[in-house]
């Protein structure tokens, strides 16, 4: 089993983010009274009093721009929280968001969804077994951890 590292979202797209998010809106910050939204930047899930923005990110598109893919209809926006102000990104290697149920979403080379895997939070290799899957099939080229419930994006993994 290969060594997978969960990719947060960049500085440089954090900057922008925090100005105007990838739907064209204006970012309003808002100090967490209560804690617990998974955070993209660090990939931890937040502290009461933090100050955090909710915003539509667009990760395919992003991903499709640096690389020359078009994912045509496959490009989808949705919301993710992030600090507000910088922070210092992930506090180690580990993967985050494990204790849920989540789907491994496979994307091509041009950023064609090729499928996925449900991981249950019963399964204690479900993410390395997903991500090996995944990785097998020399059509995919990157993966996307999301959750369930609102199939929002947590995480981004790519070849080992």
């Amino acid at each position: 089993m290969s060594t997978y590292t969960a990719r947060p979202l960049e500085p440089a797209v954090l900057k922008e983010l925090r100005t105007t998010d990838d739907a064209g809106r204006r970012v309003v910050p808002v100090t967490d009274e209560e804690g617990g939204a998974p955070l993209r930047c660090c990939l931890r899930r937040s502290a009461p009093g933090e100050h955090i923005a909710l915003v539509s990110y667009a990760p395919l598109r992003r991903w499709a721009a640096g690389t020359g893919a078009a994912p045509g209809p496959y490009d989808e926006q949705g919301p993710v929280f992030i600090h507000a102000d910088d922070c210092s990104g992930p506090d180690g290697d580990a993967l985050p968001f494990t204790n849920s149920h989540r789907v491994v979403r496979r994307y091509s080379a041009d950023g064609r969804i090729l499928g996925g895997r449900l991981v249950t939070d019963t399964d204690p290799d479900g993410f390395g077994a997903a991500f090996d899957e995944a990785f097998t099939d020399p059509e995919v080229a990157l993966v996307h951890v999301r959750a369930v419930e609102y199939g929002c994006f947590l995480y981004e993994v790519r070849r080992p």
